[in-house]
């Protein structure tokens, strides 16, 4: 089935964005997503089989979504169908299940119907999808730059496959790129195009997997050229400075509130957990870049003090503090500098999640186990008379009374229970030392 089924089709493919003109048409076209794609892999199999179920297409922008839905359907003979969910209706969703299911009668003829940004539709307008979906009336394939685990309905999930799209990388934007300037018929092939190896590389680069991004700095480059000199019979020299002018600002793709946003503050953490600072001045970067609010990166950092580092550094949570005071001060650009000391501060400090560990153990035991009451030596006595009817403080040896400030025989909780257990790295060595100490002192 061809993409543009009528003249006014053809008459607005002509005009189209190269990136829109330079979709790939079948499956072989198709550069980039193999982990899926590619020869033996999943969604190959299905088509080779002729067993092609309802398909979830998550990613990025500019991956090659819409472009693998259509060809897809172009592959298997069948019906297409495109919505955008931000600006379709239900009866729209609804006379086109009525037509597949007269065409399904009729012809015997499948109907793909593709759903751009899936996840816009409200559960009650997934819903609509179910019971065609499950008997095959249609073949689904939703596009959405959301998880769809959070944004799409669980029986809808259940009744297709999901596919993960990846940002296309460097060479595959080369490919196009070349593939976009050789094409004589949707590409710039007519045009005598000189392109430098390192203006396309510096495109490839900047669009940051985008394929959309970098055919546009190309039609951009190129085509200002055409119409400057006013003829199509002119040598256009696309070197460097052209595609630094075709495309100057690289987009980094990043969403505050989705996965992107949860992927990097995550990629974050572990890289100062895993005491590797350059990566976590990286991952610190492009959340800065993207605009991430330095805020939530103090917050990260400081939660992290306490989580990983601990008693084997002390002063990791002060650090911490006046990091998350600072920024909240000051503010972008100049906060980036104290939240890079900070971040490089935990990355390269001891580590240890003893604290961490030990709240954890003890909040589980008064949530599952019996509650152990104040011993009476260590309830409150304010008044004395609380002390003599009741026993409050009675018998409580004070710490400094005794040499080297520990009781011999104080007990604190009633029970023999251990929630911490300190390290050996950093300071939390020298609060092991001492613990085995206040140990012999107590006979323990």
């Amino acid at each position: 089935m061809d993409l543009f089924k009528n003249s006014e089709d053809v008459a607005i493919a002509e005009n189209a964005p190269l990136a829109v003109r330079m979709r790939p048409r079948t499956i072989d076209e198709i550069v980039g997503q193999d982990e899926f794609l590619g020869k033996g892999k999943m969604l190959r199999r299905m088509l080779e089989a002729d067993a092609l179920s309802s398909l979830v297409f998550y990613g990025p922008p500019g991956v090659g979504k819409t472009t693998m839905a259509t060809a897809v359907a172009n592959y298997c003979d069948c019906e297409f169908y495109s919505l955008n969910a931000s600006s379709t209706s239900v009866k729209h969703v609804r006379e086109i299940i009525d037509h597949a299911r007269g065409l399904l009668t009729s012809s015997k003829k499948r109907t793909v119907l593709f759903i751009d940004e899936l996840h816009r539709f409200n559960r009650a307008q997934q819903d609509v999808l179910l019971g065609d979906v499950e008997n095959g009336v249609i073949i689904l394939i939703g596009a959405t730059t959301e998880n769809p685990f959070f944004t799409i309905n669980s029986p809808l999930l259940s009744r297709s496959t999901i596919f993960e799209f990846k940002a296309l990388s460097e060479s595959d934007i080369m490919t196009l790129l070349h593939r976009a300037i050789s094409d004589t018929d949707r590409g710039l092939g007519k045009y005598k195009i000189d392109a430098t190896d390192e203006a396309l590389e510096h495109l490839a680069t900047i669009s940051d997997g985008d394929a959309r991004r970098a055919l546009t700095g190309l039609q951009v480059g190129v085509m200002s050229q055409v119409r400057e000199a006013g003829r199509d019979d002119i040598t256009v020299n696309f070197d460097l400075n052209i595609a630094q002018e075709s495309l100057q600002q690289k987009a980094i793709q990043y969403d505050r509130s989705g996965d992107m946003h949860y992927d990097a503050a995550s990629a974050f953490i572990k890289s100062m957990r895993g005491s590797d600072p350059d990566a976590t001045v990286y991952w610190l970067a492009k959340m800065l870049v993207a605009g991430e609010d330095p805020r939530f990166v103090a917050r990260r950092i400081a939660i992290l003090a306490s989580e990983d580092i601990g008693n084997a550094d002390p002063r990791a949570i002060t650090v911490a503090a006046s990091a998350f005071e600072i920024t909240d001060r000051i503010g972008m650009p100049e906060c980036r500098i104290t939240l890079a000391q900070a971040a490089i501060y935990m990355a390269c400090a001891p580590k240890s999640n003893a604290s961490y560990a030990a709240i954890n153990a003890a909040m589980e035991d008064v949530q599952q186990n019996r509650t152990t009451p104040v011993p009476r030596h260590l309830k409150n006595a304010p008044h004395p008379g609380m002390k003599e009817a009741f026993g409050n403080s009675e018998g409580y040896q004070y710490s400094h009374n005794f040499e080297g400030g520990v009781s011999p025989d104080q007990d604190y909780l009633g029970v023999d229970k251990t929630f911490y257990t300190p390290t050996d790295r950093g300071y939390e060595k020298h609060i092991t030392a001492y613990l085995k100490w206040v140990d012999e002192i107590q006979g323990r």
